[in-house]
């Protein structure tokens, strides 16, 4: 019987500092209702100074192997999904390779924006079905507020820090597991959403720091026209591609960039509020970190159980976007 992939934990980790919007009212020109109005964001977290992406996702992949009583040595590869690496080299899933123990892993990084964690883990999948790996962590992680400018009022207001961690490994129940996903880019959207400098095109000089072009620039209109309609048409198609609608959903978990973005996901979808997990409010913008970060608070809140069809949707710079759908594996959390 072929190999089907699943997901058989979740794990996250936040920083413990949070940075509200009424502290920002301080720091910009800007204040908590018009930020709440049109983000849905009232804080975010922030991760100390000294502590890099690595450390974030070090900790989700912790939890993950205490969860399932795991010896790191298990892992086989680690894959993260992340746009502010430790450094340029090594990757940043080498780093976390270390810092957990998984001395049998071999690990890269992938790097898509907001679509990063939905791009890891279709390649995380592959690895799976191929029969090559038996568990594949894949992770999505960020510490946005080392590239965002805080004297920017239009993308300050938006970015937080975390991680999210999923362990794939492979099933023969055709009940739970890796149903299908789509994945789609379009390079002519880099001028709307992207850091300048820092790359070979313009590498560190006192021209790009005077020029604040080691920060996030983001043409917000722009963005969030194309974010609103391409989100919402990947959900619906791929749910349509394997005759499932919004109504045999149990759980959409969308990448949280902005609550009307994904208003307008959850329209086209055609369900209700309490099918859809939302954490935007508490964290905000996490790149790469929001839909396992959310994934892994939905299940720790008991909204998922064995069999439970889930969506995933997301939208990121480049311009990237994709959805997975899977049938969800885990049992619920028992009541303590």
């Amino acid at each position: 019987m072929a190999k089907r992939a699943y997901i058989s934990a979740v794990g996250h980790y936040v920083p413990d500092k949070v940075l509200t919007n009424f502290d920002l009212e301080k720091m910009v020109d800007t204040n908590d209702e018009w930020i709440r109005t049109r983000t849905g964001i009232s804080e975010r977290r922030i991760l100390e100074q000294g502590k890099a992406t690595s450390d974030m996702a070090a900790e989700a992949v912790k939890k993950i192997c205490a969860a399932q009583d795991m010896d790191p040595m298990e892992i086989d590869l680690i894959i993260v999904a992340t746009v502010t690496p430790d450094m340029f080299f090594p990757s940043t899933a080498n780093l976390v390779q270390e810092k957990v123990g998984a001395k049998n892993a071999w690990s890269f990084d992938v790097a898509a924006a907001c679509s990063g964690f939905i791009y890891a883990l279709e390649i995380g999948v592959q690895f799976i079905v191929s029969g090559k790996h038996k568990k594949v962590i894949v992770i999505g992680g960020d510490k946005m507020s080392s590239i965002v400018n805080y004297r920017d009022r239009n993308t300050c207001v938006l970015f937080g820090d975390a991680a999210g961690a999923v362990l794939l490994e492979p099933t023969e129940d055709e009940e739970i597991g890796y149903i299908d996903s789509m994945q789609f880019s379009d390079g002519s959207g880099a001028d709307y959403l992207m850091m300048k400098a820092g790359g070979s095109l313009n590498p560190a000089s006192l021209e790009t720091i005077a020029n604040d072009w080691h920060f996030i620039y983001q043409d917000g209109k722009s963005v969030f026209k194309f974010a609103v309609k391409k989100m919402a048409e990947v959900a619906v198609d791929v749910l349509k591609r394997n005759n499932y609608t919004g109504d045999d959903l149990t759980l959409f978990v969308p990448h949280q960039a902005n609550l009307r973005i994904i208003d307008g996901a959850v329209k086209r979808l055609g369900i209700d509020y309490d099918k859809v997990m939302i954490n935007i409010g508490k964290f905000g913008n996490t790149t790469a970190a929001t839909i396992p970060l959310a994934l892994s608070e939905a299940y720790e809140q008991g909204k998922l159980d064995v069999g439970d069809l889930v969506l995933f949707a997301t939208f990121g710079g480049g311009f990237t976007w994709g959805s997975s759908l899977f049938k969800w594996g885990i049992p619920k959390p028992k009541k303590i």
